[in-house]
């Protein structure tokens, strides 16, 4: 068994090049401010969170789709205490269900630059890109003005 990297050992954002996950291209187009997921070629479903197989048929063929960068809250909540390991300083803070238009699935995600009390289920979010000081990229969502 191969050495551990201490320090990733209790990070929540997934490590990103072609050698450590088969979904790196989903970081790169994070990288390019989009938002991406899979698609069966096979039987046409779309896949959230991106899969390299299909969750319904089993094909190894996928092929990458753009997500819409807007969608709306359905339903949200504050984290006041019990954040994830990294995340304590960062309370309080918003996470919240959003529906993006179209799709037949819903993403869970942090809302930035809100407070709990000024959001409302049913309000429009964009997309927000975030880029961690090591450089990996990961999303998040902003209400949308």
């Amino acid at each position: 068994m191969g050495q551990i990297d201490e320090r990733y050992a209790f990070d929540f954002y997934p490590l990103e090049s072609e050698q450590q996950t088969r979904i790196a291209p989903f970081f790169q187009h994070l990288r390019e401010g989009r938002l991406t997921t899979t698609k069966c070629t096979a039987c046409g479903l779309v896949l959230w969170q991106p899969r390299v197989v299909c969750a319904h048929c089993h094909a190894e063929a996928m092929e990458w789709i753009d997500l819409p960068k807007e969608g709306t809250i359905f339903a949200h909540t504050a984290v006041l205490a019990g954040a994830p390991v990294g995340f304590e300083k960062d309370v309080p803070f918003v996470v919240a269900v959003i529906q993006l238009a179209g799709m037949d699935f819903r993403v869970v995600a942090r809302i930035d630059d809100a407070r709990y009390e000024d959001l409302k289920i049913g309000d429009t979010v964009r997309l927000k890109v975030v880029t961690l000081p090591d450089g990996r990229v990961w999303f998040r969502f902003v209400p949308a003005k």
